[in-house]
């Protein structure tokens, strides 16, 4: 059955997801990570809590390409390919963080814990947004332009970006996890583009 809430989630502009790319610093591990994080979700459509699923052998090549292998809802696997973006990223990323033998661990872990000080362990869905995706949204200034910026609005930004540069929808579909085409079909926005609006096609 279609989630109702994921059409009325709001997607980035492609200036905003840029900004939010860049937004991380490059010369600290958690801005690498971050980084690596923003470019996974804004380049993939995952949900929140594959990207934290996600373990170092997730990352598989199939066909001499690299692939995200998937554990989506009920428990069903896709593979999506990585894009070259986020793979180089993510490589930065495990290159500095020590842990990239670690086949079966995390992939993207806490880089401190002032609890229990154990960082081997996968990323909280909540801090993911929390420590990420609200945080460079504030300093971006993104949270301001889009009402109600969460980690979902980084799915629906890619989902949106791939159909309106004429992804075919079925793939989309497949892409994303999708069990029916009707979720798929709230993120196509093609019918809507404000610039194809005729607000744009008067003349005075």
């Amino acid at each position: 059955m279609a989630n109702g809430n994921e059409g009325s989630t709001p997607a980035l502009g492609d200036a905003q997801a840029r900004r939010l790319l860049e937004a991380p610093p490059a010369d600290t591990l958690k801005g690498v990570r971050d980084r690596a994080i923003l470019a996974t979700l804004l380049y993939h459509g995952l949900r929140r809590e594959e990207l934290c699923a996600l373990r170092v052998k997730d990352i598989q090549s199939r066909q001499g390409v690299m692939h995200f292998r998937i554990k989506g809802k009920r428990d069903k696997i896709r593979f999506v390919p990585v894009r070259v973006t986020a793979q180089r990223l993510i490589e930065e990323y495990l290159a500095i963080s020590g842990h990239k033998d670690d086949a079966g661990g995390p992939l993207f872990r806490p880089v401190k814990n002032n609890v229990t000080a154990k960082l081997d362990r996968p990323l909280n869905p909540n801090s993911l947004y929390r420590n990420i995706v609200q945080k460079y949204g504030l300093d971006t200034g993104v949270s301001v332009q889009v009402k109600g910026l969460c980690v979902h609005s980084l799915r629906a930004t890619a989902a949106t970006n791939a159909l309106s540069h004429e992804a075919d929808i079925a793939k989309v579909q497949e892409w994303l996890g999708h069990a029916n085409v009707s979720t798929t079909r709230l993120y196509d926005r093609r019918k809507t583009r404000p610039e194809d609006s005729p607000t744009f096609r008067v003349r005075y």
